[in-house]
């Protein structure tokens, strides 16, 4: 997974609430074998018309948010079903940072094990936010996650705040298995001396009792 420390990038403004994970990515686009390539199913019922064609009043269709990479957007975010495509969909679009008030758990949960860093910030610096990034085309921000700060080249700077472990796991890059395999050599040490065969069956008694037919 790719660390994330600190990342600038244009903002764009996606002005909803209770955008909910079946927004994000339509259920019926819930079926590709990796996590790559949902980028292009991302709220894809809020920017194409008739199937493929973009609309061109949704935000991430207008030529001044193209190529964002910080999502700033309004309170509860992510809600609605568990499904981790909707991080999948969030990171593979480009998105690195989301900035809204409030996140629904599981999709908080899941923007960490993907090498998206979601940052609440209170509703009056959100409505801040909005009012700079609709004021100024190429409206840019750093968001450092060692400093658990938002800075624009305005002389705006914001502090947030962060789980302390789950900000290690992101400055690293880990998810659940890279943490799992920081423990390789003592997780190897442990199969090695509980060997998987140790206090099973005798094989051939097994044989002798299905040949028989007795069981217990």
């Amino acid at each position: 997974m790719k660390p994330f420390v600190k990342h600038t990038g244009l903002v764009a403004p996606l002005d909803r609430v209770n955008v909910d994970t079946d927004q994000m990515v339509p259920k019926q686009f819930c079926k590709l074998l990796t996590r790559e390539g949902y980028g292009k199913f991302l709220f894809y019922d809020w920017r194409y018309q008739d199937g493929d064609v973009p609309d061109p009043e949704f935000v991430l269709n207008r030529p001044r948010y193209r190529g964002a990479s910080i999502l700033l957007t309004r309170a509860n975010l992510g809600c609605g079903s568990s499904r981790e495509h909707a991080a999948w969909a969030v990171h593979d679009y480009g998105f690195r940072a989301v900035i809204a008030p409030s996140f629904a758990d599981i999709f908080y949960s899941n923007c960490f094990k993907n090498s998206i860093l979601p940052v609440r910030l209170p509703d009056a610096e959100v409505e801040e936010l909005f009012r700079r990034t609709d004021g100024n085309q190429g409206y840019r921000l750093t968001v450092d996650l060692e400093q658990q700060a938002i800075t624009d080249e305005g002389g705006l700077k914001l502090r947030f705040e962060v789980d302390p472990a789950r900000k290690q796991r992101l400055l690293q890059g880990l998810d659940d298995i890279g943490l799992t395999l920081l423990h390789e050599e003592k997780i190897s040490a442990y199969e090695k001396k509980h060997n998987p065969q140790a206090g099973m069956y005798d094989a051939s008694a097994v044989d002798v009792k299905f040949a028989s037919g007795k069981t217990r």
